[in-house]
């Protein structure tokens, strides 16, 4: 695993289709569901015409972390869900994660970083697990 200033990365041995569910699954386990699906690839394909490797966005969201940051911080859902995604390149899937750290810090609120340490570990162990 690795980090950047504004993910959390890994790279799977496994298929695109398998990465998805392991990742759909390790993020239920630590309270996450998954809100919306982007299919980038088709999304691209339809709308523009250019083709490529799989990709998809899944807005994932822990309703318990989710309120108690509402609560702290009312206009957060502006950063929410947690956007982490699953894409092929370079002959291996990589999975991303939002950094919860980075992102909630945006809010310049300093009652949120708590809240955003937890959800960064419950996220990276998810990735850890894929």
């Amino acid at each position: 695993m690795r980090t950047t200033p504004y993910a959390i990365h890994r790279d799977v041995d496994a298929s695109f289709g398998e990465v998805v569910e392991r990742v759909r699954s390790a993020l239920a386990d630590e309270g996450f569901g998954v809100l919306t699906t982007i299919d980038v690839q088709a999304t691209l394909s339809e709308k523009l015409g250019v083709e490529v490797e799989p990709y998809v966005i899944l807005g994932a969201c822990n309703p318990h972390l989710a309120s108690r940051g509402l609560e702290l911080e009312p206009d957060l859902g502006v950063l929410l869900p947690c956007n982490v995604i699953v894409r092929v390149g370079e002959g291996t899937t990589h999975v991303a994660a939002m950094e919860p750290l980075a992102a909630l810090s945006l809010a310049g609120n300093d009652e949120l970083e708590p809240l955003a340490r937890e959800a960064r570990q419950r996220v990276a162990r998810a990735i850890e697990r894929v």
